[in-house]
């Protein structure tokens, strides 16, 4: 089924304060079914789009079919936006100090803890901006620990003409089943490749029926294992894959989310404004489609003077 293919995008969350509609964000949003077939299409899903860090999984794949053995945590945090809160910093550090490298070698921007809460106590002890804190400084370790064990560069580690991009690009195109139509640098400095929603949606799905043992599932297994490693103790992503057994779930900047459960289903959407606020309500909405209820997750309340006038509300 596809809705609202033509035109503008279609309303997939309105911001509704004292019973007035103020905001209405629009996106593009798809759902597959068991078999890989789509099942629910809104917007159109085939544009492709930036992914963001809903990428990570195929990039921690990649360090992975470079040669580089990480497991558990370790592998968690190479395909996560970590919060910054103590204990993403010290296994970044003891990863740097496992493969013999520094933290000078990183090319991710220093940064503050993404997590609000973990930010004030933080600025509060006196650090500063780090490249460790940063929350892609997972990822990075692991793409500068795969190059030093291959032998390739370590200072271009992140052209699109490095060895272990290349890999990652192909990498990307096989789960997707799809060619990159793009390729930009994001925050964090790495190369970011352009898939459609179907694709990404594709790749998840990929990467929790594949086989035991491959790199796919291996990192797969170990975001759902450790999702603390994957986001943190207060994100989404976290409670989600907590709340329920199998799944798999990375959100991405600009409002990019995807989700694959341990049959085959999965999802992904992006919200063109780019407002983050609204991915809570939608995904709530889309996983409840699925027929997967997750109690209070997903609830966004609107605020006026303090207390709750309103909510942020999925509008499909």
């Amino acid at each position: 089924m596809a809705e609202g293919s033509a035109g503008a995008p279609p309303v997939l969350a309105e911001v509704v304060r004292s019973g007035f509609v103020e905001s209405r964000h629009r996106g593009s949003l798809v759902v597959l079914a068991a078999d890989g077939s789509v099942e629910l299409a809104l917007g159109d899903p085939h544009t492709p789009i930036f992914p963001r860090s809903s990428n990570k999984p195929m990039q921690a794949a990649g360090v992975l079919h470079a040669g580089l053995d990480l497991t558990g945590e370790r592998l968690a945090l190479a395909a996560a936006s970590h919060s910054g809160e103590l204990f993403h910093r010290d296994l970044v550090r003891r990863l740097l100090a496992e493969h013999g490298l520094d933290a000078g070698q990183l090319q991710c921007p220093p940064d503050l803890p993404l997590d609000p809460v973990e930010q004030e106590t933080y600025l509060a002890s006196g650090a500063v901006r780090d490249r460790i804190a940063m929350n892609c400084s997972g990822k990075h370790t692991a793409m500068l620990a795969a190059s030093a064990l291959r032998g390739w560069p370590l200072e271009s580690y992140l052209d699109p003409d490095h060895p272990l991009q290349k890999l990652i690009h192909r990498a990307v195109e096989e789960v997707s089943g799809e060619r990159v139509a793009a390729v930009g640098t994001d925050g964090c400095g790495a190369p970011l490749l352009a898939i459609t929603l179907t694709g990404l949606a594709r790749a998840y799905r990929s990467f929790v029926l594949a086989a035991p043992a491959t790199p796919e599932r291996r990192v797969a297994d170990a975001m759902r294992a450790h999702p603390e490693y994957v986001a943190g103790t207060r994100r989404p992503d976290t409670l989600l894959m907590r709340a329920v057994p199998g799944l798999l779930s990375k959100m991405g900047a600009e409002a990019v989310q995807a989700v694959a459960l341990p049959d085959g289903r999965a999802l992904a959407f992006k919200v063109e404004d780019g407002a983050g606020r609204v991915l809570g309500p939608v995904l709530r909405r889309a996983l409840d489609l699925m027929g997967v209820r997750v109690p209070e997750f997903g609830k966004v309340a609107v605020l006026g003077g303090g207390r709750a006038v309103g909510e942020i509300r999925a509008a499909f």
